[in-house]
C-alpha cells in the first residue's frame, strides 16, 4: 500500500483537505528533515562558526517531522491548530533556508537544505491555499 492509499482511507473529520496537497506537503516536509537533519550534521563538525546553521537545522528538522505527525492524524486537529503549526513550520524553513544559503557557495549540505527548506514552504503555502478561511 501506497502514501496516497492509506491518506485516502483516513477520517479526516471535519476538516476537508485537498488529500493531494496534503501528500505533497508531508513528502517536502520530510525531505526537508531529512536534508536539515543531514546538514545539521554536517556542521557540527566544522566548529563555532557553523554552530548558529547546525543548530538551526536542527530546529528545522524538529519542527517538520512534528508538522508531519500531525498532519498525519487529520481526525482529531483543530484546523486552526494546523494551521498555525504550519505557519510556524514555514517561518522556520525561511529562517533556515535564509541561514544556510549564507554558506551555500562553499558547503554542499546547507545549498540542499535551503533548496529543500524552500520546496517545504511552497508546498505548505499550496496546501495551506486548500484549506478553508
Amino acid at each position: 500500500m501506497n502514501t496516497m492509499e492509506m491518506m485516502k482511507s483516513m477520517s479526516v473529520g471535519d476538516m476537508p483537505m485537498d488529500m493531494g496537497a496534503m501528500q505533497e506537503c508531508m513528502e517536502s516536509m520530510n525531505a526537508c528533515s531529512m536534508a536539515a537533519t543531514m546538514c545539521a550534521g554536517a556542521d557540527m563538525g566544522m566548529g563555532m562558526e557553523m554552530a548558529k546553521c547546525a543548530a538551526m537545522c536542527s530546529n528545522m528538522a524538529d519542527m517538520a517531522d512534528a508538522t508531519m505527525r500531525m498532519m498525519m492524524r487529520p481526525a482529531g486537529m483543530e484546523p486552526d491548530v494546523m494551521k498555525a503549526m504550519m505557519m510556524a513550520c514555514m517561518t522556520m524553513g525561511k529562517a533556515c533556508a535564509a541561514e544556510c544559503r549564507m554558506h551555500a557557495d562553499t558547503d554542499e549540505m546547507c545549498r540542499y537544505c535551503a533548496m529543500a527548506c524552500d520546496d517545504m514552504v511552497m508546498k505548505c503555502e499550496a496546501m495551506m491555499a486548500t484549506m478553508p478561511a
